[in-house]
């Protein structure tokens, strides 16, 4: 008489084949869901980066607002044009881990920097903190979620002569003649790392071109 069914040895090796499919996909989607976490962490550091960037440059291109610019404007024939009050930004030669700048908010201008009118942004404590009005700092990143490594902002001036425009040569050794004209822009570095996992780390890189140039400088009269 015939047996029907599987010995002992058939079912074990049945069941050994069943663990080994099984474990080969469990450890395919433990991968994918590490690489799926990666790839959200990475975006989540990424975007966190570019929020803080992009309000870095939206607030430096405003460096140097003045409400009477056109006065701040060379004219032919005229003696000079009038300082801007507001020009001032640090740092203007090597770069540095802060940044100070200002622009006008008067209704009405009074050529004079006021307190609410200073701006600025520093790294301190893995923070990127911003400055709105004198001896206000506030944090701009979230500690919580994103320790900054870096910010590095570096100065880039493109000096222009404006002699062309003078109808009459400058004297030899003048340093106020001809006028210049100051093309200002700020290299924007910044690097960060997420609290819940270090190893995720980024770098950005954003270029700022000042809206206020900054003139010098008249013909000769």
């Amino acid at each position: 008489m015939k047996q029907r069914g599987l010995t002992l040895v058939e079912l074990l090796v049945g069941v050994a084949i069943a663990l080994l499919v099984a474990a080969a996909a469990a450890t395919l989607f433990v991968a994918q869901l590490r690489e799926s976490r990666a790839l959200v962490l990475d975006a989540r550091l990424l975007q966190d980066l570019r929020t803080a960037a992009d309000l870095i440059a939206r607030d430096l291109r405003r460096a140097g607002a003045w409400g009477n610019a056109a006065d701040g404007v060379w004219l032919a024939g005229a003696a000079g044009a009038a300082a801007n009050p507001y020009l001032a930004l640090a740092p203007d030669g090597a770069a540095s881990d802060a940044v100070s700048f200002r622009y006008s908010r008067d209704a009405a201008e009074n050529h004079a920097v006021d307190g609410n009118e200073q701006f600025g942004f520093r790294l301190r404590n893995a923070v990127i903190e911003i400055q709105l009005g004198a001896g206000n700092w506030q944090a701009l990143t979230d500690a919580g979620t994103l320790q900054v490594t870096a910010f590095t902002v570096t100065p880039q001036v493109q000096t222009l002569p404006l002699g062309d425009f003078c109808a009459t040569p400058c004297p030899a050794g003048s340093t106020a003649c001809p006028p210049r004209l100051q093309v200002r822009s700020l290299g924007i570095e910044i690097t960060g790392r997420l609290v819940a996992d270090a190893r995720v780390t980024r770098q950005l890189r954003h270029d700022v071109r000042l809206r206020n140039d900054a003139p010098s400088g008249a013909c000769a009269s």
